[in-house]
This record gives C-alpha cells, sequence and structure tokens, in this order.
C-alpha cells in the first residue's frame, strides 16, 4: 500500500563529482521525459534489457498505466531532463514479501554514485511496505553491476543457466541477487 511519505517523497542530492540531481517518483507528467530517456539507449545496452525500451510504445504505457502499489517508479533528473529510472516492482499474493528491482542510467551519469543512491532509496520504500526480500537479477556478463550489487550488500544466490536470451539468439545465464531486509530469528 502507498505511504503518503513515498508519495511525496523528493530529495536533492549530490553527486560526488558536484552535479545536483532531484530523486522522485514518477508521475504522469513525465511521459515524454520518461521516453526522452530511453530513446538513445545503445544497441550494447539494449540487447541486455527485457524490452525495446527505444520505442515509445513500450515505455509509455509505464507512465500511463502507474499504479504505485505495483511498481514503484523513482526518476533522478538534472533540470527537467530524467537522467535515470529505477523501480522496485512489488510482488503479490505469496510473494507479496518480495520485490525485484530493476535500474537504467544514462551512460554519463553511470559510475558516479548515482544508481547506489536510487537502488538504497528503492529499499527503504520497501522497508515501510514490509518488504523482506530484495531480488535483482542480473546477465551474468555485466560484472560491474553485479558487483555494484554485491558492494550494497546483496548477495548472490543463484546463477539460472542459459536464462536470458539476446536478440540474436545467444543465450547468457542470470545471476540471482537477494537482499533481505529482515532478519531471521530462530523459533527454538
Amino acid at each position: 500500500m502507498s505511504t503518503q511519505q513515498d508519495l511525496n517523497y523528493r530529495q536533492l542530492i549530490t553527486l560526488r563529482d558536484g552535479v545536483r540531481v532531484l530523486l522522485r517518483l514518477l508521475t504522469v507528467e513525465d511521459r515524454q521525459a520518461l521516453v526522452d530517456l530511453y530513446r538513445p539507449v545503445a544497441p550494447e545496452d539494449l540487447r541486455y534489457m527485457r524490452h525495446d525500451v527505444t520505442d515509445h510504445r513500450v515505455v509509455e504505457p509505464w507512465v500511463d498505466e502507474l499504479d504505485y502499489d505495483k511498481v514503484l517508479p523513482l526518476v533522478a533528473l538534472v533540470g527537467d531532463r530524467i537522467v535515470g529510472n529505477c523501480t522496485l516492482h512489488l510482488g503479490s499474493g505469496p510473494t507479496r514479501h518480495v520485490g525485484e528491482v530493476r535500474i537504467y542510467l544514462s551512460k554519463e551519469y553511470r559510475r558516479r554514485g548515482l544508481g547506489t543512491r536510487m537502488l538504497q532509496t528503492l529499499v527503504d520504500m520497501g522497508k515501510r511496505r514490509h518488504i523482506h526480500y530484495v531480488l535483482a537479477q542480473v546477465v551474468v556478463d555485466q560484472t560491474n553491476e553485479v558487483k555494484a550489487f554485491q558492494q550494497m550488500g546483496f548477495e548472490r544466490k543463484c546463477n539460472l543457466e542459459n536464462f536470458f536470451m539476446l536478440p540474436d539468439g545467444d543465450l547468457r545465464d542470470v545471476v540471482q541477487l537477494v537482499l533481505r531486509l529482515r532478519a531471521v530469528h530462530d523459533e527454538f
């Protein structure tokens, strides 16, 4: 259930290099800015994405069908430009205590600490929603991304063999990483 604190979330952060970035939830007014974020995605990045985000018909429904009880979409803005999008997909039914994160940053905003700040914000929002686990699935080739999740405390739980098919049909393993938000207590 959406909390008013999350819906009103706005934080101005300063990256290590002095650039100021506003973090807030995606709104319906961000439709074109979100399309603009994904339009120039490089082919090498696109091949590791679940959807063809360069097609506005894929991205626009993410704004048009906003439901903060299903997906928490956090954006990073520099001026009026969205430079990052990070989402927490909330489980339902028997997985209502699990959230899955996905992140995309404009090339020029990578390796500057922005992704970590965005992910941490969504983890904090997940805690307020009583999420017990945050899941990330990363193609094994993306070693920098795997390391970044591990540095945040995500544990590598398993490799899923040939779980991701690239556009050319090649198969890749997927690393499943999990961040435990709630301590496990022995019952005995």
